[in-house]
């Protein structure tokens, strides 16, 4: 009997949970929770590598017209360990920019910077002055090849890190003497209380931030995408259902004037952690759109961010444009 109030005293809250976050998903989206011309795609390193060349301009305009694509975040980096950004790491950078911007008037080219982040790995240490001013004059060097904003996405911060905040106020007034946008990827934010906390201690790994720590990276930046996708939701339906919750708590963190893009995963695994059946593009959609029209369907600074080109399927596209361009 002592096991069985054992198990009910585990289960039932979580069964509770559960029910709670699969009921996001009923009802249907409002007719105006649809593109507002702010979305994103994430583009591989080929685009400034040599792989890519004319022909493939020409494409990725036919692909995004009549879109709502307005960003691109094209992966110029990795940055180094310490910061810096060599030059031979994005050999074509310069061509891309210029061909972009011939190709896709309007269309804004940010240059996609990332690294791993101590202390989880031996790599980018945030809380180092001197590993965060070799970051924001590689933000500069970034700019001065042409691109419209710098888009860090740099993994995995812990909320709490005061280095990651610091490197942002420092980066900020680089971008905004520019007339550049300054985007940063964020992690989920917790779907229950302290759960970053809990993964931490349980599997060494933060995957989820806080609410405030989410609040005040965006209050730093013009724009942020929050990477819904490695959910670990098992169904279409919960995956939805989480996307709608995420897509509130969002809103409510991020300030008005600050574009927020909920992700989307234009690739396919199936494993632990992402499960390619549950983790549809048509969920995904539906799921923010639920969230959209419940907390701020009016919210104009709000789009989605597609991840990533050199795996999304025709399909994908096709969702994308169905479900939420249309």
């Amino acid at each position: 009997m002592v096991a069985g109030v054992a198990v009910a005293v585990v289960t039932v809250p979580v069964g509770s949970a559960a029910l709670a976050l699969r009921l996001q998903y009923v009802g249907d989206p409002s007719p105006e929770a649809r593109s507002r011309g702010r979305d994103a795609v994430w583009l591989g390193h080929a685009w400034v590598d040599g792989r890519k060349g004319d022909a493939d301009i020409t494409a990725l305009a036919r692909r995004l017209a009549g879109t709502g694509i307005r960003d691109l975040y094209v992966h110029t980096g990795p940055l180094e360990h310490d910061g810096s950004l060599p030059p031979t790491v994005h050999p074509r950078a310069r061509w891309f920019t210029e061909a972009a911007h011939r190709a896709l008037p309007g269309i804004r080219v940010q240059s996609w910077l990332g690294d791993e982040v101590k202390p989880e790995k031996d790599a980018l240490d945030l809380e180092d002055a001197a590993t965060r001013e070799r970051v924001t004059a590689s933000a500069g060097q970034v700019l001065d090849l042409g691109f419209d904003g710098v888009h860090f996405d740099m993994e995995p911060i812990r909320p709490g890190s005061k280095g990651w905040l610091a490197l942002l106020d420092a980066v900020r007034p680089v971008t905004a003497g520019r007339g550049a946008v300054l985007s940063v990827a964020a992690p989920q934010i917790d779907p229950l209380p302290y759960q970053h906390n809990v993964g931490i201690a349980l599997t060494g790994h933060g995957k989820w931030w806080d609410q405030a720590y989410f609040a005040a990276t965006a209050r730093r930046v013009d724009q942020v995408a929050v990477m819904t996708y490695d959910s670990s939701m098992p169904t279409e339906g919960f995956y939805g259902a989480y996307n709608a919750y995420q897509t509130e708590l969002a809103l409510e963190a991020t300030p008005e004037d600050v574009d927020l893009l909920m992700g989307l995963p234009f690739y396919w695994e199936d494993e632990w952690g992402h499960w390619g059946s549950a983790e549809t593009v048509t969920a995904g959609i539906r799921g923010i759109r639920l969230g959209l029209g419940r907390y701020d369907l009016q919210r104009r600074n709000f789009g989605v961010g597609l991840y990533v080109d050199f795996a999304a399927t025709e399909q994908n596209w096709a969702d994308y444009r169905r479900d939420w361009v249309r």
